[in-house]
This record gives C-alpha cells, structure tokens and sequence, in this order.
C-alpha cells in the first residue's frame, strides 16, 4: 500500500500544485488514493483526540487556514537571472508573464485592479529578501482597509474576495496592518535552478524573511492558541465509526472500476464536472442512486450534443463509437459509482467534523456581507500538509460555494 507522503507526492507532481479536495482523491486517486485520504482523517482524528501527555503515532501533520486572498501572488528571485519579479498564475506558463519592473505590468496586465496591485508588490516585497520563489494571497493594500462597527465593537475591516476580515481597531496586530502598504499570507514556496523545474512545497518557512513596517505578512499556520481544538471521546467515536464505515465501503468496491475511473480523463472530468454542478448550487448529494442516474443522463446528453455538432461523417461516427463505449462503462457500473458516492459521502462528513472543531479558533475575525450589515462565517477552509510538504485541502464546499456565488463582493458596492 502507499505510503500516505508518497500517494500525495505523485498526486501533487505539477508545479503550480493545484490542492485536491480530500473526498476527490477517491475519483482521482483510485483505490491507493481512497486509502490514503481514509488514513489522512485518521491521522487529523488523532490529532484532535491527543490529551496532554500523549503520545502522536500517526504520521505528523501541519495544519493550515486557507485564506480567501486576491489576487494569487508570485514574488521572488528568476534564478535564470538572478532578476527580483513578481506575477500572477502566469510566471510557470510556457509564455511566462514575469514582471521586473512597472513597463512589465503595463504591457502584461493593463488596466486597474491588478495592476495596482501587482505594482505595489514590486515596489515593497523586495524588502523581504526572499530567497527562490513565494506564492501567497494578497489580502489588502493601503487603501482596500476600511473602518466599521460590528456587534458595537469597532474593527479595520478588508475585502479581498468573498470573505470579509475584521481585527479589533485597538489591538496591535491592526495597528501593523494600518502602517502597512500591503498585506500578504505566504502559503507556498518554490525552489530550483530554473523556473520550469522548480519544486513546489506546502511546507513553507518564511524565518528567514526580513520585517518592514510596509509589508504586513505571515504564513497560513494555524494555531490553536487556546489549546480548545480538540475531541471529545463522544466525537472521536463519532468520527471512528465514519472512517470504518468508509474502510469497509472501499473494500466492497471493485478495484477496476475505481482504479479506471483515476486513469481515465474522460470519466475522471466527467464525473468531477457533474458533481461540481450540485457543488455550485449548494446541494449535497442525499440520494446517491438518483445522483448516479442524473450523472448518466447528463453525460448521455453531453455526448449527443457533441455528435450533433460534428460537421464531417467520419467525426461524427467517431463521436457516437465514443458514446457507446462511455455509456456502457457507466450504465454497466451504476452500482459501483453509487457505492463510490456513497464512500465521497463518508469522507465529506468525517471532513466536516474535523472543520467544525477547527472553525472554533480564530485569530482574525471572518464575515460575509448581508443587506443588513455582517454576518459572522468560517474561513474559506484548511490545508492538512504532511511532514514532507505535501497536501490535501479541507473545504465545506456547500458553505463557501455558495457564499461565493451569493455573498456581496466588495466591487459590488
């Protein structure tokens, strides 16, 4: 069996690592996969059910809060030419966008927003003195702060995204954003000897980064300074018999079927798009029969389209082959997928309670817009990160998608 760091190392191979959510790594990880992220959990549980004095036997994780920041930041050193830049998801494309100097963002980036931004980063993070390649959020620039009373209590308030951040006006941590241009959380770093074979890492270590009273930063550590984040024995069982249930689950799946579903892009995209669809509208998928059936006649009527649309015979005579073939891979395993949902099921619950006990500590203030002023909300989620770097995402997916698509922005206003 893997090793849990080896499964997420193959699974996190791309430079700019996109983070899977943990129930995904069933459809994109096979059965290796499923076991990986059934023993991820398990190590998250005992974490949270260590009393003092215990000792940890599961393989060491660090925790992190996921930040709803904008814009995606890249700032560090071109180790091709020794060249301080700065750049958005761009800088590891073939055509990279890697800006040196403010000429650079007016041709790549015209127009205001992030230009602004990305000219404010140029100006201040040198001063950190940043060694290979940073990645991180931009969470506000000097004039993105604004001043509001929430709950009678007064606080600088900020808007990257979705989420709103509030710190007390009177504590010290506002004061040093206020004195601040910029505000960034640093979440991963990259090393190498070129840009195109930089290694990532999740495992980041910003020690070595100089202060400066212009730039507000930190990593996407969470602490638990309160030492509150723990399990109750009730909740450890709870969440025990969750991840048997899904143990036993993934023994009664076939492993071709899993293991085909990971290895095709065609399934693999076609199930992640269909299931991403009832994400948006924040349905959670209850009935997981109904779910498998919906998912067969929206790729069966996919695919017509796609034989409709074909101009040339031969195109479209290729195109129904492909239909046949995918449909009977589906219809021929609606059991085994509805098992499967069944699984992503387990793992989204035994997920959502390591999320609830996280979303009690909180070092910033978070908050969504309402008509009628604020309402307090949980963070845009967390990343669990292995000893080695790697990692997987803890996201309540009903929750912040539809606070992503509902809530008031802060260009709305």
């Amino acid at each position: 069996m893997l090793k849990l760091s080896q499964y997420l190392k193959e699974a996190a191979a791309e430079k700019d690592r996109h983070l899977t959510h943990i129930e995904d790594a069933v459809l994109e990880g096979g059965v290796a996969g499923t076991r990986n992220a059934i023993n991820f959990l398990i190590s998250l549980r005992d974490m949270f059910a260590m009393k003092e004095g215990d000792d940890m036997l599961s393989e060491a994780l660090i925790l992190r809060t996921k930040f709803d920041g904008a814009p995606a930041l890249y700032a560090g050193i071109n180790p091709e030419n020794g060249k301080f830049f700065v750049g958005t998801k761009s800088v590891f494309a073939k055509n990279a966008k890697l800006n040196y100097t403010d000429d650079d963002i007016d041709e790549n980036h015209p127009g205001e927003g992030l230009n602004e931004k990305l000219k404010l980063a140029l100006a201040f993070l040198p001063k950190l003195g940043i060694k290979g390649v940073l990645q991180g959020d931009m969470m506000f620039s000097k004039g993105d702060i604004e001043h509001e009373t929430i709950d009678g209590e007064d606080y600088i308030i900020f808007q990257p995204n979705t989420i709103v951040y509030a710190v007390p006006t009177k504590s010290k941590l506002a004061q040093t954003m206020l004195a601040a241009q910029i505000g960034v959380v640093f979440h991963t770093s990259y090393s190498g000897k070129t840009l195109e074979t930089m290694k990532a890492s999740f495992n980041i270590d910003i020690g070595h980064l100089k202060t400066t009273k212009d730039v507000w930063f930190r990593d996407a550590s969470f602490t638990d300074a309160s030492g509150s984040a723990t399990f109750t024995d009730e909740e450890t069982a709870a969440i025990t018999s969750i991840l048997l249930q899904a143990s036993r689950l993934l023994q009664s799946i076939p492993v071709l079927t899993l293991n085909r579903i990971a290895a095709s892009e065609t399934y693999l995209t076609q199930i992640k798009t269909f299931n991403n669809t009832k994400v948006r509208e924040g349905k959670k998928i209850n009935d997981t029969r109904k779910h498998t059936q919906e998912l067969i006649q929206w790729v069966e009527t996919k695919l017509n389209k796609e034989v409709l649309a074909a101009k040339k015979e031969e195109t479209k005579q290729k195109r129904i082959k492909e239909k046949s073939e995918v449909i009977r891979f589906y219809r021929s395993n609606a059991v085994q997928l509805k098992a499967i949902f069944d699984l992503m099921n387990l793992i989204v619950d035994a997920k959502l309670m390591i999320i609830r006990k996280l979303e009690t500590i909180r070092s910033i203030g978070t908050f969504v817009r309402t008509d009628d002023g604020f309402r307090i909300t949980a963070p845009e989620g967390f990343v669990a990160v292995d000893h080695i770097g790697n990692a997987l995402k803890l996201v309540d997916r009903l929750e912040f998608s539809h606070k992503n698509f509902t809530a008031q922005k802060a260009w709305s206003k």
